[in-house]
């Protein structure tokens, strides 16, 4: 994995080094220097270091959502929309339970240790509600229709989506009556680790990382090692891998399918919830439409790696957060302001359509079965 984010880090690195040099001169390299007061390949140079930490960052929380689509599709074959949704609740849930701890006063002046065990109650707590929730949905939504069409379960999870989306809003408005939502500041979380302050020649050089972006890259990175473990070691992981290639003959070999199939969704709702926690520890604010946006770049995440690939979910993760924060760094400096960071999302699905086209099973190339 680290060879990966190393790799990949420096391809793209390369690429826009390459481009800096290609216009060396032009408009575009005058415009830079009028601006930041540096030319292209300086501006270029001094902020490669944090943009490459910051993709891996937004590519870990990306690859945690991620977890939770291969989860559900390794089994099913089905492809749970309604899982950012999921995610959504679990930042929701993670969130209130935060803010009622800051609103009776036991996060303000708490330790740090207290606050990172208030922030791992929250996101065991918010884990217990999206996992409940998946099971809830598994068992009324998608269970009745195992046997249909494969396309009709696919039109039930889009459904179930809009339904959680605005049981969400009607759950806020009656109790807070606020549909957006800001995680309290306490702890740590915000402050930032230096990591290098230098000068190369004539060219500054400072990196670092804030206290929260750790957080989310250790938790992903957990979540992947435990969940690899669940599915490689334990009995019930083999029962899983057991019912997602043979559904009829693991019943005959005595594994309640059913049963099977509600713990998948358990863990993968689990894994979102835990996810949404750390969006919202990572960008502060959220709203009923916060899983949205991430559910389908974690859906293409999932889909770039090898959708069914729990490795290839963490590593289609990093490509698209490092795609993504380099399109947002370097994009309006290089077309002089006529495309900012507001077209990265273009960048996300547009690998998509690719990687559809040209490698279908993915980076890591595990062909599960048929796709939703």
């Amino acid at each position: 994995m680290l060879a990966f984010i190393l790799g990949s880090g420096t391809i793209l690195s390369l690429i826009m080094i390459i481009l800096a040099f290609l216009l060396k001169g032009s408009n575009i390299d005058q415009a830079a220097l009028g601006k930041n007061g540096m030319d292209l390949m300086g501006y270029t140079i001094v902020n490669l270091p944090q943009v490459l930490i910051d993709g891996v960052t937004l590519g870990f929380v990306y690859a945690a959502i991620a977890l939770g689509y291969t989860m559900v599709y390794g089994v099913l074959e089905f492809i749970n929309f309604a899982h950012s949704e999921i995610f959504a609740i679990g930042a929701f849930v993670g969130v209130e339970v935060l803010i009622a701890l800051n609103n009776s006063g036991l996060l303000a002046g708490a330790s740090l240790l207290v606050s990172y065990g208030w922030l791992i109650l929250a996101i065991v707590i918010a884990m217990a509600a999206s996992g409940l929730v998946a099971v809830i949905v598994e068992r009324t939504a998608y269970r009745p229709l195992r046997n249909a069409p494969r396309l009709v379960p696919l039109i039930s999870a889009i459904g179930v989506s809009f339904f959680l989306q605005d049981a969400i809003r009607l759950v806020e408005s009656l109790t807070t009556g606020q549909f957006y939502r800001v995680i309290p500041t306490f702890g740590n979380f915000d402050d930032r680790i230096p990591l290098l302050n230098a000068t190369i020649g004539s060219i500054p050089f400072k990196i670092d990382m804030e206290v929260k972006s750790l957080w989310v890259i250790m938790a992903a990175v957990l979540m992947l090692v435990g969940l690899n473990y669940i599915v490689n070691i334990t009995r019930l992981g083999k029962a899983i891998r057991s019912v997602a290639q043979n559904q009829p003959v693991s019943s005959l070999m005595g594994i309640n399918v059913n049963q099977i199939i509600s713990l998948t969704f358990l863990i993968g709702g689990s894994l979102g919830g835990a996810a949404g926690v750390l969006y919202a520890l990572k960008f502060t604010r959220i709203d009923p439409f916060v899983g949205f946006f991430p559910g389908l770049k974690a859906f293409t995440a999932a889909v770039v790696g090898g959708i069914g690939n729990l490795t290839g979910a963490l590593l289609g993760g990093i490509v698209l957060g490092m795609l993504e924060t380099f399109a947002g760094a370097y994009l309006s400096i290089f077309t002089m302001g006529a495309a900012g960071a507001e077209y990265k999302d273009i960048l996300a699905f547009a690998i998509l359509i690719l990687v559809l086209i040209f490698r279908p099973s993915g980076l890591l190339g595990e062909q599960v079965g048929q796709k939703a």
